[in-house]
């Protein structure tokens, strides 16, 4: 997949997203929402259970159980559903389209061509030069002394390992 086809994708399923928000259907939000998580793990790789449920999409605020949702209940569930995923896919394509940024569908590795590197843009007339920076750490400054904290953490991390072990024996009524 290239970034253009990425970008495409991702706007139509944010139209897409809109329309259900405006006009509700829980089919048409069912097949949305399949497309959704099959370009997103095309693009970025798929999720594990931990990251879905940060996210919350799809969960309800206040779950019907034991009954049908009446019409308005499903209208309102697919619009709140509508709006958590477009924000996901709208940050999706801030990252592809404003940041650049590498995915992992793109011709086949990492990043623009195989190469890793993010799409190249034209500057802006009279725009300085970008800086070429890992994606991970863009625009941090470099930190010098981030080994030796890291060190001297572990160190007082070792101090501390028996912390979850027994001290003194029990009383046996104690035990159960």
């Amino acid at each position: 997949m290239t970034r253009d086809e990425l970008i495409a994708r991702t706007r139509q399923l944010i139209d897409e997203g809109e329309r259900l928000g405006a006009e509700p259907s829980l089919g048409a939000m069912r097949l949305w929402l399949q497309l959704s998580d099959d370009l997103l793990s095309t693009a970025w790789g798929s999720m594990d259970r931990y990251h879905l449920a940060w996210l919350m999409v799809g969960k309800p605020k206040a779950i019907v159980r034991g009954r049908p949702m009446t019409r308005d209940e499903e209208a309102d569930y697919v619009r709140e559903v509508a709006t958590q995923k477009t924000a996901a896919l709208r940050m999706s394509l801030d990252a592809i389209e404003r940041q650049g940024m590498p995915f992992v569908g793109e011709s086949g590795g990492l990043g623009h061509g195989s190469s890793g590197e993010p799409a190249p843009r034209e500057p802006e007339p009279g725009a300085p030069a970008p800086v070429d920076r890992a994606p991970d750490r863009a625009g941090l400054p470099p930190d010098p002394g981030l080994s030796d904290r890291l060190a001297e953490a572990r160190r007082r991390s070792e101090t501390h390992r028996d912390h979850g072990e027994r001290r003194a024996p029990r009383p046996d009524k104690m035990q159960r």
